[in-house]
């Protein structure tokens, strides 16, 4: 068996990977879901067989199209199914795989320090965020993919082995589904090859992976339309950038994701978000230094290859991530270490190749076998801690969103998160509404903070204050449909506001017809105006063909049915529905006793339901009333007199009652209906 590495055998080395790996990250294994991690976890219903196909068949199914990531989910839900510890474990695992395959694909390649690189990338900080982050196993699964197709290509680059090609080709395919930044892996390949070699062949080099450019031009191109049309929309303001000054983006960026890989500090989940000028001279020295940098390193290749293969690597890989593309993210920021993940082991390389030449050049003490293993234990050891350290900010929405604000308190993402998250805890509202304004400043087109904000003044009574801001938030965005509800539903409490709430539910029906509750506002609100019942019954109706156990809906329907000559039959019908589907219901409860008290022979279905409804608010005056009112019809006076004084004791005012109660006291008089 071959040793390597102070005299281990590569199985013990990669055991030895898989438990650092386990031990640096064991506080993300009691995290819980964090940000966007429910929308990747398989949805309801997506759980079936049927589900698994829609998958992969329907683009829109899932929140990305990465169907071999989706199916992953599929698998982990039948497995250990909403638990969050199972997914937090099988994204350690493939990460620490993904360090084993590096190790060997480094040993193919006879390039020194191999499993010292597998332990760096095992353990560096800014790997946390890929790993921790559940969402991210498209990183994690995607990395474990893209090195497994390398390093069979490698074999096939050796032996020219057809079945070799076919196995890697399969798997390149499987890695662009999983994420499609992994199109990187041809050119990235040819940059190996150039390194090795000093010169490509064409009929060696370039043409057999011909076909895997094209490949990951195609999943490229869709993957960039579908997120731009489909899913996630990454356009408007924030995302109107200058060919110019996306050049100025990629150069920070690359001096950026290059410091951090080497000097990992100051991680956090959301980087501030650069003003980037093209008149601002300063932004151009980004740029410029990479084009130094890269110009430098291509002189010494002839000494010394590596370095700027390991640049182009770096860059070739990151391309995708650097501002040339949209991302839904640049919203927030420009930056992110989970868009560095695959390509820091660019870096990572030569710092390892760089460490085994190190100690020729220490005192004897470092020269010697205990001496290196220190010094290497040394350097994986700091980064194990930090990934330890870092990977607590991880335990929780809130801890995260607050470790954030800590180190970035302009992220106005991270206050807008934490006060959705405090809007569901006791005593946390008042947070909740400062964070929205401090949102509101930082982020002053942010629809979404208003419309939060703006539900949470209601819930104060605040309703000027919030009907000024969904105002300002369908500016913003004029076809919400989120707003214009939630201002029908104010309007409605207004006096004079009719119109006004049904212009705004008519919005919400126009632009979401199956959505049941603007379906029956906006009928509520029909029904009120002369002459238009029969289109208000029409659009109850279709709330009902929406959601067929919709009891309000049943009531209202009802309500709206026993106005119309011929169909009081019907309504009764949908009063009982509406009773049946939801038997605390008190104002359905009254609609159907009284609609029963008109109908021959139910008079004593009417009593069961005003003795129901009292039993429900047995202070409601005017039921007690009502039910005094039907045992009179009954025959029963002696009961209805005490249904009567009920009424006058409860609401003293009460005119009906006491005429009810004074007719009864003359038996020669009947009692009104």
């Amino acid at each position: 068996m071959r040793r390597d590495f102070f005299g281990l055998p590569p199985w013990a080395l990669c055991a030895a990977i898989f438990g650092v790996t386990l031990a640096a990250y064991f506080p993300a294994l009691s995290a819980g879901y964090v940000w966007n991690d429910v929308d990747y976890v398989t949805r309801p219903d997506l759980r079936s067989l049927h589900g698994l196909w829609r998958i992969w068949s329907e683009p829109g199914a899932t929140e990305q199209y990465y169907p071999l990531l989706h199916s992953a989910f599929w698998v982990e839900h039948h497995l250990w199914g909403d638990a969050a510890l199972g997914y937090h474990l099988g994204n350690i695992l493939l990460h620490a795989t993904s360090a084993c395959l590096l190790a060997f694909a480094l040993r193919r390649l006879a390039v020194r320090g191999a499993w010292l690189a597998g332990f760096i990338f095992a353990l560096h900080p800014v790997c946390v965020e890929s790993v921790a982050w559940i969402s991210e196993q498209k990183n994690t699964l995607s990395t474990v993919l893209f090195l497994a197709a390398g390093l069979i290509y490698l074999h096939y680059d050796q032996s020219r082995h057809r079945g070799h090609y076919r196995v890697a080709t399969i798997i390149f395919v499987l890695a662009l589904f999983s994420k499609s930044l992994t199109a990187t892996l041809p050119p990235a390949l040819l940059v190996i090859f150039w390194w090795q070699r000093g010169r490509l062949e064409w009929r060696r080099d370039v043409v057999p992976l011909l076909p895997w450019f094209v490949l990951g031009a195609a999943v490229g191109m869709f993957t960039g339309w579908f997120e731009h049309n489909i899913i996630i929309g990454a356009s408007g303001v924030e995302f109107q950038l200058s060919l110019l000054e996306r050049g100025l983006v990629a150069g920070r960026a690359i001096w950026f994701y290059l410091g951090k890989t080497l000097w990992p500090t100051e991680l956090t989940f959301i980087y501030p978000r650069w003003t980037v000028s093209a008149t601002e001279a300063w932004q151009y020295l980004f740029p410029l230094g990479v084009v130094a940098l890269l110009g430098v390193l291509w002189w010494l290749r002839r000494r010394w290859r590596g370095p700027v293969a390991a640049l182009l690597f770096f860059t070739g890989t990151l391309f995708p991530v650097m501002g040339f593309f949209n991302l839904y993210a640049f919203m927030f920021s420009y930056v992110a270490d989970h868009w560095q993940y695959l390509s820091m082991i660019g870096l990572i390389v030569p710092v390892a190749v760089g460490f085994t030449y190190l100690p020729a050049r220490l005192p004897a003490w470092a020269q010697r076998e205990s001496g290196k293993f220190g010094l290497a234990l040394a350097l994986v050891g700091t980064l194990g801690v930090m990934t330890w350290q870092q990977s607590r900010m991880y335990r929780d929405a809130e801890t995260l969103y607050r470790v954030t604000l800590e180190r970035n308190p302009l992220s106005w993402m991270s206050h807008h998160n934490l006060a959705i998250l405090l809007t569901k805890k006791p005593g946390g509202q008042a947070e909740a509404i400062a964070r929205y304004r401090t949102v509101l400043q930082l982020n002053p087109i942010s629809w979404k903070a208003r419309i939060n904000l703006a539900k949470l003044l209601i819930e104060k009574g605040q309703s000027a204050e919030a009907i000024r801001l969904l105002e300002q938030a369908l500016q913003l965005d004029p076809d919400n449909t989120q707003a214009h509800f939630i201002l029908g539903l104010e309007f409605l409490k207004l006096p004079g506001r009719m119109a006004d709430a049904r212009t705004h539910f008519h919005t919400v029906v126009r632009l979401t017809p199956r959505d049941s509750q603007a379906q029956n506002n906006y009928a509520f609100t029909l029904a009120s105006v002369p002459g238009r019942l029969p289109e208000a019954i029409a659009h109850y109706e279709a709330a009902l063909r929406v959601q067929p156990d919709y009891a309000q809906a049943h009531n209202n329907l009802g309500a709206a049915l026993m106005k119309m000559p011929g169909r009081q039959a019907e309504a009764v019908a949908h009063y009982e529905t509406a009773v049946r589907l939801k038997p605390d219901m008190a104002d359905a409860r009254f609609n159907l006793a009284i609609a029963l008290l008109k109908v021959p022979g139910r008079l004593d279905d009417a009593i069961r339901n005003f003795e129901a409804l009292l039993q429900l608010q047995p202070n409601d005056a005017e039921a007690h009333n009502r039910l005094g009112e039907a045992l009179v019809l009954a025959g029963r006076s002696t009961a209805a007199r005490a249904h009567f004084e009920t009424a006058l004791r409860l609401k003293p005012g009460y005119r009906a009652a006491r005429d009810n109660l004074a007719r009864l006291n003359r038996p020669d008089e009947k009692t009104r209906k």
